[in-house]
């Protein structure tokens, strides 16, 4: 549809009169006049203020029109240098300062056009400019329907829409509707981010970029680095829905996920299917099937089968849980636990009895004392049958060494675990459900997940992401229901788990077990320090037990050891101290250099260290109030040889990672 503005009209008498003589020469034009589009019945209407001819061939017919040719077809116009018109093809080819204008502001410029009336289809070469008044669109080639106002090309082209421009190979633009469909290395040039694709939409009033094939977004500086194989960017509100596989990584954070969504102004966001979260500031990796997340609190919770992968150095620790929970810690005042540090051997004074003969002491209240695995039967009997014991003296290695009086270590390792501080950071209690947080904040059709059980004290983030997290506060991460816990130096299993990455202590509540090597450990509560390559030591609070079996397993001999605290000190990531105390209570089968068993050793006292080797307890100190008895093997009733929290739990015992995904 060609307009002519009413300038175009006011044309000089002559010229117009030369115009009407022109069209009754020459009836080919008339005829042209008088033809009616068929979908539009809207009529051609060709004016000119040169030359008219009129050519014949053996092809068909044509008029040629020259200087300031001017054609409109209803409220389109069209202006030229020259103009042919094929009379039986329905086409026209113009040249030289080629321009469309259409209503609404749309327009078009080429150095060359050839248009089939008809149709209203324009193909336009050289130089060509599409333009709607605010976006432009720059190509070599374009086929433009003006009916439609959707131009195609297929050799490169650049849409300038504001401050963003978008290159393709070959593209499609429809003004009307603002909607652009760009493939073949799409380059998006924002000053606010950067996007490559293979098949990209855009929206020049929405600003919105439908993704349809990989596309990499980048923004921030390079921070902040979006992949994508199917969904949409609202740049203009910084909102992103992918369907398709997709990551995202932003400034030390890594997600991927079948789908995802995140609301920048909201800060809430969402991923569901094959999620991976990697936090590489926490050194921690989130294997899961939905993860929520809230950037404004800085709360993140992971459901379906989550893992949590913490990397420390040679090691790496795998947790598995029903559900996973982090959020920032908070400032508290007052005494907060400390994990114990490894204190010096104050044992001097003690009976450390090394050499051979010495294995166990009568039933009496002794001073501190010792034992050590190896020891021969000739030493049972006799300080069994009561042989005076010379308690000022030890044997080490062999010779007398004089002793000290006992050093009550009771209090400096108590200070060890608890002291005053103004001011420091903890988990906070919170204040939800886990049930509410989905029922309020989760979409239904989004929060298609199993929910864990319930009980009381579960832990839950707040319903909407309204105030801010604190950036300085170190992020904690805790598991609940049926978590289990696999390295290669040590496997573990509890109900509920916390892990605080600013002392890398990981905290086990609910029935906690704990496997190192050959030992098994329970207690109440299970808390285990980590450092940069391994476990540095791990600390029982209350009812601590350990037990490694003793002997071949159809044997069913354990040493056993049990107390209110229970401290163990790691080396290499497995145990090479350990302190029970108080009311410390032990159970331990003697063996000679041989192997064999010379009998059992019961003994309880205050404190009780233990030394291990290869894996094994070489050597056992007591401390304060000693009490021992010494069995020979043949008089021990072996299958009562328990104490009173025995419990052996193998079978429960995590074998592999891949066990934890399944």
């Amino acid at each position: 549809m060609f307009f002519i503005p009413e300038a175009i009209m006011g044309f000089r008498t002559g010229k117009f009169q030369l115009l009407l003589i022109c069209m009754l020469l020459f009836g080919s034009v008339a005829t042209f006049g008088q033809q009616a589009d068929t979908a539009n019945k809207i009529k051609i209407t060709i004016a000119n203020s040169g030359v008219i001819e009129h050519f014949k061939t053996d092809t068909g017919s044509f008029n040629k029109f020259v200087t300031d040719v001017i054609v409109y077809q209803g409220t389109d116009t069209l202006y030229c240098d020259s103009l042919y018109q094929y009379i039986e093809s329905k086409k026209l080819e113009a040249f030289g300062n080629v321009r469309i204008a259409q209503q609404g502001g749309t327009g078009a410029t080429c150095d060359y056009l050839r248009y089939t009336s008809d149709k209203k289809l324009a193909y336009m070469t050289g130089n060509v400019n599409l333009t709607d008044g605010n976006n432009n669109l720059w190509c070599e080639e374009l086929t433009y329907d003006l009916g439609t106002k959707t131009g195609v090309y297929n050799r490169h082209g650049t849409l300038q829409s504001d401050s963003t421009l978008v290159t393709s190979t070959s593209g499609v633009y429809n003004v009307r509707t603002h909607d652009a469909r760009f493939t073949g290395n799409v380059i998006v040039a924002d000053p606010q981010y950067r996007i490559s694709s293979k098949d990209l939409g855009y929206n020049t009033e929405t600003k919105v970029e439908t993704f349809y094939d990989y596309s990499v977004v980048t923004s921030d500086s390079g921070r902040s680095v979006l992949t994508t194989y199917k969904g949409t960017y609202d740049s203009k509100n910084v909102i992103a829905r992918f369907t398709g596989h997709s990551s995202i990584w932003n400034d030390g954070q890594y997600i991927e996920a079948d789908s995802m969504h995140y609301d920048k102004p909201t800060g809430y966001g969402y991923a569901i299917g094959n999620v991976i979260s990697i936090d590489t500031v926490q050194h921690t990796t989130m294997y899961c099937g939905r993860a929520d997340y809230f950037r404004k609190q800085r709360v993140l919770w992971a459901v379906i089968k989550p893992v949590m992968e913490l990397a420390t150095g040679r090691d790496t620790f795998y947790m598995r849980a029903d559900t996973f929970y982090s959020a920032p810690m908070v400032r508290v005042r007052g005494r907060q636990f400390v994990m114990p540090v490894d204190i010096a051997d104050t044992t001097a004074s003690a009976d450390t009895t090394t050499a051979k003969g010495n294995a166990a002491t009568p039933s009496t209240k002794t001073t501190p004392s010792a034992i050590t695995p190896n020891a021969d039967t000739s030493a049972i009997e006799a300080r069994t049958h009561g042989t005076k014991t010379d308690t000022t003296k030890t044997v080490r290695r062999g010779r007398p060494v004089k002793t000290k009086p006992a050093k009550d270590t009771t209090v400096e390792i108590q200070s060890t675990i608890r002291k005053p501080i103004d001011s420091m950071w903890a988990i906070p209690v919170t204040k939800y459900r886990l049930a509410d947080f989905f029922r309020d904040t989760v979409s239904k059709t989004a929060a298609a997940v199993t929910k864990p059980g319930k009980r009381k004290k579960s832990a839950v983030v707040p319903v909407a992401d309204t105030a801010a997290g604190d950036t300085t506060a170190p992020i904690f991460f805790s598991g609940y229901h049926h978590v289990r816990i696999f390295s290669d130096s040590m496997q573990a299993k509890c109900d509920s788990v916390t892990y605080t990455r600013s002392d890398s202590v990981v905290r086990m509540i609910y029935a906690p077990i704990a496997w190192s090597r050959g030992s098994q450990i329970t207690g109440d509560t299970i808390l285990m320090q980590l450092d940069s390559n391994s476990i540095r030591c791990m600390y029982i609070p209350d009812n601590s037990f350990m037990a490694s079996r003793s002997g071949p397993e159809q044997a069913e001999l354990f040493d056993q050891v049990q107390g209110k605290t229970l401290t163990a000190f790691f080396r290499n990531n497995a145990i090479d101290k350990m302190i029970v105390q108080p009311e410390a209570q032990s159970i331990y089968y003697s063996k000679d250099d041989a192997g064999a068993y010379v009998g059992v050793n019961e003994a309880n006292s205050v404190l009780m260290r233990f030394y291990f080797g290869t894996e094994k307890i070489s050597k056992i100190k007591f401390e304060q109030d000693v009490h021992q008895t010494v069995t020979p093997m043949e008089k021990a009733d072996l299958p009562n040889t328990r104490l009173s929290r025995f419990k052996w739990l193998y079978d429960e015992r995590p074998k592999s990672k891949e066990e934890l995904f399944r």
